[in-house]
């Protein structure tokens, strides 16, 4: 029994210690953040009220749309509703370039592979299934099935066409390896689902992942660990993405703001919200210059954000159901807003 107390007083003085430590790192933080963004940007000229129309309706779906991805070229998207379809769109055209069965319909997430050939998707079925869109048929059966998460697939990208990492329910994210069907490597820190992953468009070997324990954890394949945490959110994060120079991350939460996090300053730089914006944020996408921000919200409209001056530039209107998934092409050209409406609106 002396033993048992013994262990215990040990595990309490360690969490003691780590209480300490912690508060002293946030103190050293503090000490060096001597200035704050909203105030560095004081002087930049504000941006003009942006005005985007709808360019394009791509119509097909038959029932809400839960993501979509855009390719590499700019053109084409993949988009996944819970009819039980991806589909493969030209958005110049509005045309449909493939219309993809699903052995399950209750799907959460579409990726495109960086080279166009392939597609993904997964959801409550807890696998990733990927399509090869040059083989001879047609991808009208999966080329690979990845199965090893015991939770939902709620996010997976194309790091190139071997490889792909998932995010899902069961906390973790993997990366697998497409052509053997084998998961190589894990990654476990998150103490809620894991919603949402980015990759880093300057380093191949980071990534962010957002959960439900309000906190965003920055990545690196090589030695498989968490390399960096931020907290500040109050809520659940839906969505993450990369900052294009890949030295920023922004976030999208439940708790109804979007918020830029630092790498190298290790910190939340602002936030985007507003007091009469009561809803949560399903997804989130930069612009190129990443001087804008976009955010879908669960009130079917969309919002657009200043990220230096923290001010909302614009808001995107016409959807009739909650946007469920939003992208900005790699050219920086178009915006395509997904929704629940079972439409993906192009705007420009």
């Amino acid at each position: 029994m002396q033993h048992h107390d013994d262990i215990s007083d040990r595990i309490a003085s360690a969490r003691r210690d780590a209480e300490l430590l912690k508060e002293r790192i946030k103190q050293r933080r503090e000490a060096l953040a001597d200035t704050t963004l909203r105030k560095m940007a004081k002087d930049v000229e504000p941006l003009p009220r942006l005005v985007m129309k709808v360019r394009r309706n791509l119509r097909g779906h038959l029932a809400k749309i839960y993501a979509m991805h855009w390719a590499n070229d700019s053109q084409h998207l993949v988009s996944a509703s819970q009819d039980g379809k991806l589909i493969v769109w030209n958005a110049y055209t509005t045309n449909k370039i493939h219309a993809i069965p699903l052995r399950s319909a209750w799907v959460m997430t579409a990726a495109y592979s960086p080279s166009g050939n392939f597609v993904a998707c997964g959801g409550l079925d807890n696998i990733c299934s990927i399509y090869n869109l040059t083989s001879r048929d047609g991808p009208v059966r999966p080329a690979r099935e990845l199965s090893g998460h015991v939770g939902y697939l709620s996010c997976c990208r194309f790091l190139d066409d071997r490889r792909i990492l998932t995010s899902s329910g069961d906390t973790t994210c993997f990366l697998w390896d497409i052509d053997a069907g084998v998961k190589i490597h894990e990654f476990s820190d998150h103490v809620g689902d894991v919603m949402s992953v980015s990759l880093s468009p300057t380093d191949p070997n980071l990534f962010v992942s957002g959960a439900c324990d309000s906190t965003a954890k920055i990545w690196d394949m090589r030695t498989r660990s968490c390399v960096q945490t931020f907290t500040g959110h109050e809520s659940d994060i839906n969505s993450v993405q990369f900052f294009p120079s890949g030295m920023a991350i922004g976030t999208g939460s439940d708790d109804a703001s979007c918020r830029l996090f630092d790498l190298r300053a290790d910190r939340e730089l602002n936030s985007y919200s507003s007091e009469n914006i009561l809803n949560g944020i399903t997804s989130i996408a930069f612009s190129a210059s990443g001087r804008l921000l976009f955010a879908g919200y669960d009130d079917f409209s969309s919002h657009v954000w200043d990220t230096l001056k923290g001010e909302r530039v614009g808001v995107l209107t016409g959807h009739e159901n909650r946007v469920s998934c939003l992208g900005v092409s790699k050219d920086g050209m178009a915006l395509c807003t997904g929704s629940w409406d079972s439409l993906l609106k192009i705007w420009a």
